[in-house]
């Protein structure tokens, strides 16, 4: 939506359209009353625009089109229809003669851009594809004589990065294509070599010219006047179009517009009457070298306006014309393109007074939690230590944007760094300090040895886990497991996810010593399952069919012709009554003490970590969970809930206080975060599964549906450390009560630093595409994650135990 904006209406987006641009539902960011070439064209003589393709220009111009046939662009496992039901009304709309302007918006390059990157085996199909049908344009542009004058802009709205991301500052983010197509263009025609060489990078270009210059362009070859409210330059290379004197005119017809949105932006600074010397005689500032070089631009465009009678003085004054006529457009394009550059870094119009009012609330907030959590810090310095390094170098960190873009390295770093403490404290504490004879160490109990030995085994599976998803900006193109390994060894990959099922389903079976229960159980958790199971191998089979190719079996499962929407209804509803079951059976045995069991299964022993069936149950509705959350990962994701389990299971076997149970959920939410392959880009959340189960956009059903997949990792560390806070051997409330009091100490200070890193820093360069997005994940942490996941959770929790 933001690109669109910019390529109709020549002005600069605002960050609030990036938000805006996940909202499919909203209408607030309507350009319906604003000033486009678009609306220029329909104003016209018998105007009628038409539309195929991504339905996002029918939410930003709602009767604009006279006809439409749009595409919803949040489907972005759909490689095919998305673009058939395009190319299906191209050929009849070239045959008719009723139509002004024409805009067809494919979204297939995009949609497998997003779900398997540039390098897919889908893209090169997909791009001829998009060859055969511009030069059936083409053709049709040629042949048909009602088309003799038809433009044809092919453009992307953006690019991608190596992961086939979007909304980022790499190269390939912002450097999409645009070509100028018409057989009557042929005479200012250069002759370029097709395709260029590719550079080192990868990239390489005739020119480059800003997105919103497409609107002044447009407009001039239309006929049409300039959006009144565009910041965009006439391409230069298509001056060539005109004689020299209408160059000159149409870049002084743009100056003169450009100077109109100044003038109203800038009136008390800009552009005041005066001579030369007064005009130019202070340019410390962007304003003033802008004021002078529009008076440059002013007084040669007056001298050409200038009428003369007298033949000599008219003979003068074309002599003064073919002198000053380079000069001319070489300071009308050097005051647009300053004015350009100056207005596009210009931020929003924001309140400094607000920026500041509310940065001081968020460190008051932060220095209250602070003063709440320091006695708790201070009874164990080392833990005070550890925890006050993470959060403090957390918050310094978000100064810099190279840290901020890369913020996965330092998660990466803590996490080995604090698992490897726990695992050698654990060491310590069995076998002391010091040197042992042999004798002695072989009469040490061999049992707390392995014990000992395992407490490293969480560090070492973090070395595992950080290779899982490249993410950042600087490696996301590097070899990972996700999408390097896998692919090419998909055996491997099902493997791994059929083992993460099963592991599911043991979690998932009622800890009773009821025969009749525990078969009831089994085949519930076995069934639900089986269908999350298949529904996944549905779900690949559409989104990522290599993933799939020679393993015959699972492509025959995936054939059953059941819809996706329905499997995915199917399965969230069984989910769904799972957990009310398993909670009223909580809610009977909790009216009934005298039934009360106790676990005695060996596996249910090792898997639910707990000895009574209260805690066993809740272990059961956290089993259900996790089956939800790898219903809402990616494939290649699902074996990291194994890896977390183990991780799990290992911490639940040392002995950690409260306190270390905080700092650890801290730390791994964070951390499988970006092991799922997040990050602070936009570009880099994934809506792949936030359309499970639903049919037609739902904000609210795709909001919780997106988040729930991008979140998946800090979710299931945060139940899981908290049933491990609740099985504490000392006051529960207490144990759990520290356990939120440290989390939110944590957010209250990424907060308060994420805040005054943008309000010190809202003119960096990188202060939209960096720190902005930063900030906005900053708010799904605090209002998603903390507020409704954590303390929800917590609530419910406590409510599970003395309810």
């Amino acid at each position: 939506m933001p690109r669109i904006k910019a390529i109709t209406t020549g002005s600069t987006p605002s960050f609030l359209d990036v938000i805006l641009n996940f909202a499919e539902g909203d209408k607030s960011s309507s350009l319906e009353n604003q000033d486009t070439w678009l609306g220029q064209l329909k104003a016209m003589r018998d105007g009628r625009l038409i539309l195929y393709g991504d339905d996002t220009w029918l939410k930003l111009f709602p009767s604009t089109f006279a006809h439409a046939d749009g595409t919803s662009s949040f489907f972005v496992s759909d490689f095919t229809e998305v673009d058939f039901n395009v190319t299906r009304n191209v050929p009849a709309a070239l045959d008719q003669h009723d139509w002004t302007g024409m805009v067809l918006h494919y979204l297939g390059l995009d949609h497998i851009g997003h779900k398997s990157g540039p390098n897919s085996p889908h893209m090169i199909p997909k791009q001829a594809e998009m060859d055969t049908i511009v030069k059936m344009i083409y053709q049709g542009l040629e042949s048909e004589s009602h088309l003799q004058s038809t433009l044809l802009v092919l453009c992307g709205d953006h690019g991608m990065n190596e992961a086939g991301n979007h909304g980022g500052s790499a190269e390939g983010e912002t450097s999409p294509a645009l070509v100028f197509i018409s057989p009557k263009l042929r005479s200012i025609s250069q002759g370029r070599e097709c395709p260029t060489t590719a550079l080192n990078d990868g990239h390489e270009f005739y020119t480059k010219i800003h997105q919103s210059d497409i609107a002044p362009t447009l407009a001039g070859l239309l006929g049409i006047p300039i959006p009144r409210n565009n910041l965009g330059v006439f391409i230069p290379d298509l001056l060539r179009f005109w004689p020299q004197e209408d160059r000159v005119r149409l870049l002084e017809q743009n100056a003169r517009q450009v100077h109109d949105v100044f003038q109203q932006t800038f009136s008390n600074v800009f552009f005041q009457d005066g001579t030369q010397s007064e005009a130019c005689a202070d340019v410390s500032t962007d304003g003033a070298q802008l004021a002078c070089l529009w008076y440059n631009v002013k007084k040669i465009s007056d001298l050409q306006g200038q009428q003369h009678d007298d033949q000599i003085q008219q003979a003068a004054l074309h002599t003064v014309r073919a002198v000053v006529f380079i000069e001319r457009r070489t300071d009308t394009l050097q005051f647009l393109t300053e004015a350009q550059m100056l207005m596009s870094n210009t931020a929003s119009n924001y309140s400094i007074v607000k920026l500041y009012a509310g940065t001081a609330i968020a460190a008051l907030v932060a220095l209250w939690n602070f003063c709440r959590s320091f006695p708790l810090l201070m009874q164990k310095p080392t833990f005070g230590a550890w925890f006050l390094l993470v959060t403090i170098v957390h918050g310094v960190s978000m100064f810099a944007s190279s840290f901020v873009e890369e913020e996965h390295q330092y998660w990466y770093m803590i996490a080995s760094g604090w698992l490897g403490w726990l695992g050698m404290k654990q060491w310590v504490q069995t076998f002391g300090i010091g040197v042992m004879t042999v004798n002695e160490r072989s009469g040490r109990d061999r049992s707390k040895g392995w014990s000992a030995a395992a407490a490293m085994i969480p560090f070492l599976i973090m070395r595992i886990l950080r290779c899982w998803n490249q993410t950042g900006q600087k490696h996301a193109s590097q070899p990972d497991i996700a999408r390097r390994i896998f692919p090419a060894h998909n055996y491997l990959l099902w493997s791994l996810v059929l083992a993460s099922y099963l592991v599911v389903l043991v979690k998932m079976s009622l800890p009773t010593r009821s025969r009749k229960g525990r078969f009831v159980s089994l085949v519930a958790a076995f069934s639900l399952s089986a269908m999350a199971l298949a529904f996944k191998i549905s779900f690949t089979m559409a989104d990522s069919p290599e993933l799939l190719r020679g393993i015959g079996i699972l492509r025959a499962l995936a054939s059953s012709g059941i819809g996706l929407v329905i499997q995915a209804r199917t399965v969230f509803l069984g989910m769904f009554t799972y957990a009310v079951g398993i909670i009223l059976s909580n809610r009977w045995k909790r009216l009934n003490p005298e039934v009360e069991e106790k676990v005695t299964t060996p596996i249910a022993v090792w898997l639910k970590n707990d000895g009574s069936e209260q805690h066993g149950r809740a272990e059961t509705l956290r089993g259900v969970l996790t089956l939800f959350l790898m219903t809402q990962s990616r494939v290649t994701n699902i074996p990291l809930f194994v890896l977390f389990e183990i991780q799990m299971q290992v911490l639940a076997s040392t002995d950690l206080s409260a306190r270390e149970i905080s700092l650890t959920s801290i730390i791994l939410q964070y951390s499988s975060f970006f092991t799922f392959g997040g990050s602070n880009a936009i570009s880099s959340v994934d809506l792949s599964n936030a359309y499970n189960g639903v049919s037609s956009y739902n904000v609210t059903a795709v909001g919780i549906l997106a988040f729930c997949s991008n979140w998946a990792g800090p979710i299931w560390w945060l139940t899981a450390t908290l049933l491990l806070a609740g099985r504490q051997q000392q006051d529960r409330c207490e144990c759990l009560g520290q356990l939120q009091l440290l989390s939110t100490s944590f957010v209250a200070n990424t907060n308060m630093s994420v805040m005054l890193a943008c309000t010190s820093l809202r003119t960096h360069l990188f202060i939209w595409t960096v720190f902005s997005p930063k900030y906005l994940f900053t708010i799904a942490w605090s209002l998603g994650q903390h507020l409704c996941i954590s303390v929800a959770a917590f609530e419910l929790y406590i409510w599970w135990l003395w309810s």
